[in-house]
């Protein structure tokens, strides 16, 4: 018996792909809401990135794009759910960097994420950024570390979850310093910020996009970003690099489907949030999140995706953390 799955997987994986009846699909897509899986809660960098997205998709194609969080196991029930939808274009993920760690993370994953997603568009690349509650009185990254050697196990490290790039950013920044923080991994960005507003964590090093407005306010204090350069939405804060010699972290954002969803699919859907990045008012409001828009083809994000994969190995492999 062949089902809808496989035939769509037979049609993506044919020569004959390009067939009238695969047009057909891709001019009629899509025909009904596309649910878009955010593997954290509302609130954190993925979350906004897809609701201002998807936002402006629905707008422009007609049909709701349903952002759909499901967080758990360090992103990775969301990927897996993705991973095993239909490959109709219907179900999509929202790439991040949890995806490419987690590849060299967790030991007994039941998918490889980069043969088994199909890269549609990628969105922006931002630094994350070293930010402290307003009782730390470090005021730079050269003050925070003399801080938390002085104060040893006072010291709490917040995160999105294990395996992100919040995470894993915090755990170099431990490994090349020889500072020794306790790590404190939340459901979530916005949960970690709820706390470090509180008092009750003393650090994190979150994405830009769900952190910055904290720091514009005067909530909490930015002392590093972890790019090489300094960011233009932050511009007195300093790299760590600047201290940390050879300290390099960013996150690389985008879209996914999964494997076999048909060539004329993932090409319109390319083409269309091509087109929304372009807009001025999403490119001024990236921008501001921390990141600029980054117009490219499939292939290319999915080139990025294999580099990213093997950039952060690197740094999984220096901090020596596995995940069962």
């Amino acid at each position: 018996m062949i089902t809808r799955r496989t035939a769509l997987g037979l049609l993506a994986a044919s020569p004959l792909a390009a067939t009238p009846l695969s047009k057909a699909l891709a001019a009629d897509y899509p025909a009904r809401p596309v649910k878009w899986v955010v593997g954290y809660p509302p609130g954190g960098a993925t979350d906004i990135l897809a609701r201002l997205i998807g936002q402006r998709l629905s707008e422009k194609l007609g049909q709701q794009f349903v952002v759909e969080n499901k967080p758990g196991a360090g992103n990775n029930i969301a990927t897996e759910s993705v991973i095993n939808a239909e490959p109709d274009g219907y179900t999509l993920q929202l790439v991040n960097p949890a995806n490419y760690i987690n590849a060299s993370l967790y030991k007994n994953l039941k998918f490889n994420f980069v043969n088994d997603i199909a890269p549609v568009a990628s969105f922006q690349r931002v630094p994350n950024v070293m930010t402290v509650n307003k009782d730390v009185p470090a005021k730079n990254v050269a003050e925070f570390i003399e801080y938390v050697k002085a104060n040893p196990g006072k010291v709490n490290m917040a995160s999105s979850g294990n395996g992100t790039s919040v995470h894993l950013s915090g755990e170099m920044f431990m490994a090349m310093t020889g500072c020794k923080m306790q790590h404190v991994p939340y459901r979530g960005a916005a949960p970690a910020i709820t706390d470090m507003l509180a008092g009750q964590v003393q650090v994190i090093f979150d994405n830009m996009p769900s952190i910055i407005q904290h720091i514009r306010s005067g909530s909490l204090r930015a002392i590093g970003v972890t790019t090489t350069e300094r960011s233009p939405q932050l511009p007195d804060v300093q790299p760590i690099a600047v201290t940390v010699k050879g300290y390099e972290a960013s996150a690389l954002f985008g879209m996914g489907a999964p494997k076999n969803t048909p060539k004329e699919i993932i090409a319109k859907l390319n083409a269309e949030v091509n087109a929304v990045l372009k807009e001025p008012d999403m490119a001024k409001r990236l921008v501001e999140l921390g990141g600029e828009p980054r117009v490219q083809t499939p292939e290319a994000f999915g080139e990025e995706i294999k580099a990213e994969t093997e950039k952060w190995k690197k740094v999984v492999d220096f901090a020596g953390l596995k995940v069962e």
